[in-house]
C-alpha cells in the first residue's frame, strides 16, 4: 500500500514523458496556430462547473483534460502573433528552469532554506544593477512582477523617508498629507500603490505629459511648489523608463535634479523599459537612472522569462532591511552564520518560490549578447511596423518610440473622426473573434487607437506583415 502521494518511479517517468510531449505540441508549429481562441465566458466557466473531487482520477486523464480544455484553448503569449499588453512568449530556457525549481521546491525565504537559490538571487538582482546602469553594487529582491515591485518601492520611499517619523510603528495618524507625483502616463499600479499604503490616490499628483508623452518638467515643479504652500508634505516623484502606452522615456536626469532640490524620494518604474537601457543604441535616454533612489524591473518582459519574475532595485540594499524586518523567535539567526542572506528580512514575504533561478539559467545559457540582440529586433520590428503603418494609406501612425510600442488606428480612407472611432472600436473585439492575431486598443490625445507592443524574439518581419494584413481583412469586413 502506498502511504505517501507518489507515483511508482516507471509511472512517474512516463507521466513525465507525457508532459514533455505536451510541451513539444505547445512549441510545434507556432506560427500555424492561431494567437487567440474565442469562446464565450459562460461556456468556459461550464467545464469546470463541478463539486470538489472526492475519489480519484487517473493522471493521464488529469493531463488529458488539461490538454484539452487548457492548453489548447490558451491563448498564445508563446507565439509570433501576440501583440497586446506586454506579453514576452517566454524561452525554453526559462521553462525548463521552472520545471526544475519547481522540482526542489525550494523556500527562498531563509537562506538555509535555499543555499544555492539565495545567492543566486543576489547575483541575479546584482547582474541586473549592472545591465541597467543602475549600479553593480545596488542590491534588491525578486519580486512577482512589476505592480508588486513598485508597490515594494514606495512602500521602501515611504518608510525610509518618514522614519524618523516611526512611521511602522505608529502608521499614517497625524502626519501631515504626503504627496507622490508621476506623469498622466504613469501605470495603473501606481495608483493601486497609493491605495495600499494608506496614502490614498487623492494624493496621488498626475503631471501632464509633453507632446512625446514624457513628464512635464516646468508642470512637475509648479505642482510640488504648489503643495508646499498649500501645506503638503511633497516626498517621492515616480519616474517611468518606458510608459506601457507609448513607450515613452521620462527625462531621468532632469528628474533626479528636481527630486534633489526638493529632498525627495527618487523612484523609476522601469517595469516596461528599463531592462532595454542595456542597449548600446539608445542607452543615453536612460541617462540618470543611476541617479534614482529604487527602480521596478521585469524579467518576465524584455529578458523572456515565464511569468512571474519581477525585481526591485535599490541603491543601499540595507534600507530594505530597514523597511521590512520584523523580528520573530521562529526566525531567529543568532546560531546561524551572520554571512547569510535571509530574503524574508529584505521583503513583505516569508515564503517565496525561487523566481531568480530561471533568470541566472538564461543569463548563463544565452549570454547577453544574444539577449541584446534579440532585444535589439524588437525594437527594429516595431519601427518597422510603424514605418508599414505611416506609408499606408488607410492606416493612420499615431505614435512610436525608442522602445517596441506602436499606435495607430485603420481608417479605411475614412475622414470622419466619429466613423474612424467606430471603426476600431468594433475593430479589437473583431479581432479577438477571429483569432489569427491578439492585440488590443488604448487611448491617447482623447483618441482610441490600436496598440502593437512587439516584445517576443520569435517575431519578424513576416509576423508583422501578416498582423496588418489580418487588421485590414477584419477592419474591411466590418465596413
Amino acid at each position: 500500500m502506498n502511504n505517501s502521494l507518489d507515483f511508482t518511479p516507471e509511472h512517474f517517468e512516463k507521466l513525465l514523458n507525457k508532459t514533455s510531449e505536451l510541451v513539444l505540441h505547445q512549441h510545434d508549429n507556432m506560427e500555424e496556430k492561431k494567437a487567440y481562441h474565442y469562446f464565450a465566458q459562460a461556456e468556459v466557466e461550464s467545464w469546470f462547473d463541478e463539486g470538489l473531487p472526492e475519489e480519484s482520477l487517473a493522471p493521464e486523464r488529469v493531463l488529458d483534460l488539461f490538454k484539452e480544455k487548457v492548453m489548447d484553448t490558451a491563448t498564445n503569449n508563446l507565439g509570433p502573433y501576440m501583440y497586446a499588453y506586454v506579453m514576452a512568449g517566454g524561452s525554453q530556457m526559462s521553462l525548463l528552469a521552472e520545471k526544475l525549481t519547481a522540482t526542489i521546491n525550494q523556500n527562498v525565504g531563509k537562506w538555509h532554506l535555499g543555499p544555492a537559490v539565495s545567492e543566486i538571487e543576489k547575483r541575479v538582482v546584482q547582474w541586473a544593477g549592472e545591465l541597467t546602469t543602475f549600479g553593480k553594487n545596488s542590491g534588491g529582491v525578486m519580486v512577482s512582477g512589476g505592480s508588486a515591485a513598485n508597490l515594494a518601492g514606495l512602500t521602501v520611499a515611504r518608510n525610509i523617508f518618514f522614519e524618523k517619523l516611526k512611521i511602522r510603528e505608529k502608521g499614517l495618524f497625524g502626519i501631515k498629507a504626503f504627496t507622490v507625483y508621476a506623469s498622466t502616463e504613469v501605470h495603473g499600479c501606481i495608483d493601486k500603490s497609493m491605495e495600499e499604503l494608506g496614502i490614498g490616490t487623492d494624493q496621488l499628483r498626475k503631471v501632464a505629459v509633453n507632446d512625446d508623452f514624457t513628464i512635464d518638467l516646468d508642470a512637475l515643479k509648479e505642482a510640488i511648489e504648489k503643495d508646499k504652500a498649500d501645506g503638503f508634505t511633497p516626498f517621492c516623484v515616480v519616474g517611468t523608463a518606458g510608459t506601457v502606452n507609448t513607450g515613452a522615456i521620462d527625462d531621468l536626469t532632469a528628474l533626479a535634479e528636481i527630486a534633489k532640490e526638493h529632498e525627495l524620494w527618487f523612484h523609476i518604474d522601469g517595469a516596461y523599459g528599463g531592462l532595454p537601457a542595456c542597449l548600446d543604441s539608445i542607452q543615453k535616454e536612460y541617462k540618470g537612472i543611476e541617479l534614482a533612489d529604487s527602480l521596478a524591473l521585469d524579467f518576465h518582459k524584455w529578458m523572456y522569462q515565464t511569468f512571474e519574475a519581477g525585481c526591485l532595485l535599490v541603491n543601499d540594499f540595507s534600507i530594505l532591511q530597514r523597511t521590512y524586518y520584523k523580528r520573530a523567535s521562529y526566525l531567529d539567526t543568532k546560531l546561524e552564520d551572520q554571512g547569510r542572506t535571509n530574503f524574508n528580512e529584505y521583503y513583505f514575504q516569508l515564503t517565496r518560490n525561487a523566481k531568480a533561478v530561471k533568470v541566472w539559467m538564461s543569463l548563463k545559457t544565452y549570454g547577453m549578447q544574444k539577449l541584446r540582440t534579440m532585444i535589439q529586433k524588437d525594437i527594429d520590428l516595431t519601427h518597422y511596423l510603424a514605418d508599414k503603418v505611416d506609408k499606408a494609406d488607410d492606416f493612420d501612425l499615431k505614435s512610436t518610440s525608442y522602445l517596441a510600442v506602436a499606435c495607430f488606428r485603420f481608417t479605411n480612407r475614412l475622414t470622419d473622426e466619429t466613423a474612424i472611432e467606430e471603426l476600431n472600436r468594433k475593430l479589437i473585439p473583431a479581432l479577438e473573434r477571429d483569432g489569427r492575431v491578439f492585440i488590443t486598443g488604448t487611448t491617447i490625445n482623447n483618441q482610441f487607437v490600436i496598440r502593437a507592443c512587439l516584445i517576443n524574439h520569435r517575431m519578424h518581419e513576416g509576423t508583422v506583415d501578416y498582423l496588418v494584413k489580418v487588421i485590414r481583412e477584419v477592419g474591411l469586413s466590418l465596413c
